[in-house]
């Protein structure tokens, strides 16, 4: 973990992050999709140093610099990479698609509400699990609808990306607690998409394996995360 503020190579992209937060993930996956080079400083967040603080006053990952550029919160930074980087676009031309892409965004964001109240607690709030499957409902509806490999059409796009960390998790969220599991029969399309999206260069690249995740998941709820898991 880096406490001390690495000097920066002039020129180069640099990204703050925690190795298993989903949200610094989508910043890293649409760098990664983009094939744009850049580096990453992890962050314990029990001990996020004074600088840290500076470039970002809310104390949390991710944060986009670039010389004397610096952008924080996982939406901004990926749509300003799309926007300033706009090789391999992730961002649909039409403002209306675009729209409809955030409002799924928005829409799973709920379910990556509910993954942490049944992985991370004590205890499974029967209410969690029970809205959880309704907002996966909707999900799989859109899916369904666009009757395309990926929610942004027949190649991944940012609305793709901005769902995959949390999805990502699932597997981890099912063996830690078995109710918790989404069956293929009530969402095939979703969970074809998650096979789908198994395949994208930029995921390979950036998942964790399901065991490490159990593994961190379980050092959090012992409360004594190791956020070195997997080194």
């Amino acid at each position: 973990m880096a406490f001390c503020l690495p000097a920066p190579h002039s020129g180069k992209i640099r990204v703050y992050s925690m190795r298993f937060c989903p949200y610094a993930e989508r910043t890293r996956l649409v760098l990664h999709h983009k094939n744009i080079e850049h580096e990453v400083v992890n962050i314990d967040p029990l001990q996020k140093p004074s600088w840290f603080w500076d470039r970002n006053p809310n104390g949390s990952v991710p944060i986009f610099e670039l010389d004397d550029k610096v952008i924080y919160e996982s939406l901004i930074c990926s749509d300003y990479v799309d926007e300033a980087y706009p090789n391999n676009k992730l961002t649909p031309s039409d403002p209306y698609r675009r729209a409809q892409d955030r409002i799924i965004v928005e829409l799973f964001s709920k379910v990556g509400t509910f993954f942490f109240k049944i992985a991370y607690g004590k205890e499974v709030p029967k209410e969690a699990l029970r809205d959880s499957m309704g907002s996966l409902d909707l999900i799989e509806k859109a899916l369904a609808k666009e009757g395309t490999p990926f929610f942004g059409g027949s190649a991944v796009q940012m609305v793709d990306l901005m769902l995959w960390p949390h999805a990502e998790r699932f597997d981890a969220m099912t063996q830690l607690v078995k109710e918790a599991s989404v069956p293929a029969d009530r969402y095939p399309k979703f969970t074809k998409w998650i096979k789908n999206m198994g395949t994208v260069p930029a995921v390979q690249k950036c998942r964790w394996d399901t065991p490490s995740h159990v593994l961190f998941i379980e050092t959090v709820k012992s409360g004594k995360p190791d956020y070195d898991v997997g080194l």
